[in-house]
């Protein structure tokens, strides 16, 4: 910010030429840096021999049977949007990040205008609700991956939000209204990851997985332009309570969204039980973890 006026252009453009600049030299970077799949023909940097790479191969075909990419097919690739999870679970990755952008663009003004901090101790305050973040999103995912279960996991994190928000918007004490903050931030971000697992673990087949993987980015970028207009300039001196509310609205929307795709798994899975159909797939099953989740 301190580059204002630099080359005539003011310090939140550098910001972006920076961090876009960075971005991109890492990117492509990447293409020669990243450890390739390892079904890939690429020896980035021999990280596998080929009798490691056949012996993964042969697990994650066991699991999921999805190793080998088939053809591509436009019909075949557009077909998957019948599904309605699909859009499900671009929904969910929605609701969340409209919540995080939400936070991350307004937090300091929520911190000022309606806490009554002023600029220096509310650019202060930013940082404990995120390093609790971290703290919980690394205790979510290792629950998650211990006992395979992701649904219950999107549930704590969005009860967590919904928890905090009114605490954050209505009580009259901001110490108690900066300890909603700390629920709420915890709960927005430690459900990107979930969200995601949550996706990822409840998909099968190559091309339907980069159709999901695209629908579920794109619904999370639409999610930071809403979550840019929810808090306005207007509603301060009535505590951004409009924003206060499309938040929890939100977030109660990605528990009932939870308990749909729950009861699909539920019945789903029984049928699997029962031999009558193959999960995600006519051809190859997989395993079934729980109840809640499809999970490969």
């Amino acid at each position: 910010m301190h580059m204002k006026g630099l080359a005539g252009l003011n310090g939140w453009r550098w910001i972006f030429i920076i961090e876009g600049l960075i971005t991109v030299v890492i990117g492509a970077a990447g293409y020669w840096l990243l450890v390739d799949f390892p079904d890939s023909k690429r020896n980035t940097w021999k990280f596998l021999d080929a009798r490691e790479r056949e012996w993964i191969c042969s697990r994650v075909h066991a699991d999921r049977g999805d190793v080998q990419v088939p053809p591509f097919s436009l019909k075949e690739y557009f077909r998957v949007g019948r599904d309605w999870k699909v859009w499900a679970y671009a929904m969910l990755f929605f609701n969340t990040t409209t919540t995080t952008y939400a936070l991350a663009f307004f937090l300091p003004l929520i911190l000022r205008g309606s806490m009554g901090f002023d600029a220096g101790t509310a650019q202060c305050l930013i940082a404990p609700p995120y390093a609790l973040a971290g703290i919980v999103m690394y205790y979510t995912s290792w629950v998650g991956d211990k006992y395979h279960i992701r649904g219950p996991i999107v549930v704590f994190n969005m009860l967590l939000v919904i928890i905090g928000l009114p605490i954050m918007g209505f009580h009259s004490s901001a110490a108690v209204r900066y300890f909603g903050v700390f629920l709420v931030t915890a709960g927005a971000n430690s459900n990107v990851p979930a969200a995601m697992s949550y996706q990822a673990n409840n998909i099968r087949g190559q091309w339907k997985r980069a159709f999901c993987s695209a629908t579920f980015v794109s619904f999370g970028g639409v999610g930071g332009i809403a979550g840019s207009l929810v808090f306005r300039s207007q509603d301060a001196p009535t505590g951004y309570k409009p924003g206060l509310y499309a938040c929890i609205t939100t977030s109660l929307l990605n528990l009932l969204i939870v308990a749909a795709l729950s009861i699909t798994f539920y019945f789903e899975n029984k049928k699997a039980d029962r031999g009558e159909k193959e999960l995600e797939s006519d051809e190859v099953g997989f395993e079934i973890f729980e109840n809640w989740d499809m999970s490969n």
